[in-house]
């Protein structure tokens, strides 16, 4: 039988490609065939130009102008999204993903070597990595074709992480991509992926389970000392063994299971980053992930990278995006998706209506969670879920009540969170709980309180290097302010000195 939840109910502490012509209409009945372009288009002065820069939106604007295709029609030639075209022509996306040129280059018909492209035979060697590294920071909202294109795609990836670093880690981040990526997964739920035959070393369920193994070793260093701490290995471990199985040879029934693995470990290292505070970096992990995710058949993996991306867009500000992705993470996985995975996805939905400042909102989705909660047994969980405990879930109201501007509630939910349900196994959580109580405390005017569950959190805080732990402090010592000069915030300024995260380098 499930196992009860112990938590009170919320409401005792809370207020409540192939390419069809496009026809003219339903009286048309003839075809309109698709452009070409005119001879002399590529070698025309200004089309030159642009090739040679690369620069997509003066290349579709001069396409356009010369062969009268339509938006719809270069997105039925190339496979590029039609929102992105729009996007692309108006300036406001700018494409620098090896992908996606490839796209254009082909449905267009424009000669590879003018936009920069190496020789379309696949087994050509991959762009130097100083190519990679300014294609990096675009990566395609639907699923590659095949399972060829989508490992390219990562190694360019891997290489520029490793490589250049600090350069991959300036990535921005595309709003735009998280919508394009949900719509593409809720609508294409079947595999569509072709599987090319491969010569490469065969990959049996022992390998696999190596990989979760390692996958498994490489989280627990994530929860203990943070993201920052053991990334660059673990990126490291993905380019070489993960690049060598994806190209390998596997049956049926090891496919699908090796690509749940590698879409965990892909989730992994997007959450490595993103704690980090490599968050451009994070997104272009997040994305091949729920591809993989999709590849392997595995929803309810899909759902929990959907939700990863919603935390993620909630700590940028990006709020409304946040709770799109979590209820299309719920969405997506109904009848699927354990109880304790569902109550996770309203819990992020719900963060990120808090932060709105839509109480309704935010009361119906917490409301959904506990009583998803309610309804779990841990057995049938998987293990990437196995931190979201009771202890986890107080956290999640203790957040979204604080940003609710309910310091009552927040304090019973945050306390509950840092109290004896916390059992030290994830030594980050238990700092995020703290630092939320101790906002609660100092908006509740008890500055002691606050100041000492603070002192706590900075010790846990030593073990890790997270920029997610730092911006919480940064949040704590803007509400630190109201206290002035006081003797309270001397003394606590003085002992808080003592601890890393309290560093100006570190704010």
């Amino acid at each position: 039988m499930p196992k009860a939840s112990s938590i009170p109910p919320f409401g005792s502490h809370t207020h409540s490609s192939t390419r069809p012509a496009r026809t003219a209409g339903p009286a048309m009945t003839r075809r309109r065939p698709l452009p070409t372009a005119p001879a002399g288009l590529w070698d025309r002065p200004d089309m030159a130009a642009a090739l040679a820069e690369r620069d997509m939106q003066a290349i579709l604007t001069i396409y356009k102008r010369w062969t009268g295709a339509s938006q719809p029609q270069i997105a039925t030639m190339t496979g590029v999204p039609q929102p992105t075209i729009s996007l692309i022509l108006n300036g406001k996306r700018q494409i620098t993903s090896l992908e996606t040129f490839e796209k254009f280059a082909e449905g267009l018909d424009i000669p590879r070597e003018r936009l920069g492209l190496a020789s379309a035979d696949p087994a050509g060697p991959l762009p130097a990595c100083g190519e990679q590294l300014r294609l990096l920071p675009d990566v395609p909202a639907a699923r590659p074709r095949t399972v060829g294109t989508g490992v390219d795609v990562l190694v360019r990836l891997w290489r520029a992480d490793q490589d250049q670093p600090e350069q991959a880690g300036a990535a921005s981040v595309d709003p735009t991509l998280w919508t394009e990526t949900a719509l593409d997964w809720l609508l294409h739920s079947t595999d569509r992926t072709t599987r090319e035959p491969s010569t490469g070393r065969r990959v049996g369920l022992a390998d696999v389970e190596a990989l979760q193994t390692t996958t498994a070793m490489f989280a627990d260093l994530d929860n203990r000392y943070g993201g920052g701490h053991a990334r660059g290995a673990f990126v490291a471990f993905l380019s070489t063994d993960v690049e060598a199985m994806m190209r390998g040879r596997y049956s049926a029934e090891v496919g699908p299971r090796l690509f749940s693995a590698v879409a965990e470990a892909l989730l992994l290292a997007a959450w490595m980053a993103y704690d980090a505070g490599l968050h451009g970096l994070a997104q272009r992990y997040f994305v091949p992930a729920l591809h993989v995710a999709q590849t392997g058949g595995d929803r309810m993996l899909a759902g929990s990278v959907l939700s990863a991306m919603s935390h993620q867009a909630s700590f940028l500000g990006e709020y409304r995006h946040a709770a799109n992705l979590a209820r299309a993470s719920a969405t997506g996985t109904a009848g699927v998706a354990t109880p304790t995975l569902t109550a996770q996805f309203h819990a992020m939905e719900a963060r990120a209506h808090a932060r709105l400042g839509d109480a309704a909102a935010c009361d119906s989705a917490l409301s959904a969670a506990e009583r998803e909660f309610g309804r779990r047994n841990p057995v049938d969980d998987p293990a990437r879920i196995g931190y979201f405990d009771e202890a986890e879930l107080s956290a999640e109201f203790g957040h979204c009540l604080r940003d609710l501007g309910r310091a009552a509630g927040a304090r019973t939910w945050a306390g509950r969170s840092v109290g004896a349900n916390a059992d030290g196994a994830f030594p980050r959580s238990d700092f995020f709980a703290a630092m939320v109580l101790a906002d609660a405390h100092l908006d509740h005017d008890d500055p002691e309180p606050a100041c000492r569950v603070a002192l706590q959190a900075l010790a846990i805080g030593d073990q890790l290097k997270s920029a997610r732990c730092a911006a919480y402090v940064q949040e704590f010592r803007t509400r630190l302010t109201k206290l002035g000069n006081s003797t309270i915030a001397r003394e606590f300024n003085q002992q808080a000195a003592a601890h890393r995260l309290w560093t100006p380098a570190a704010a």
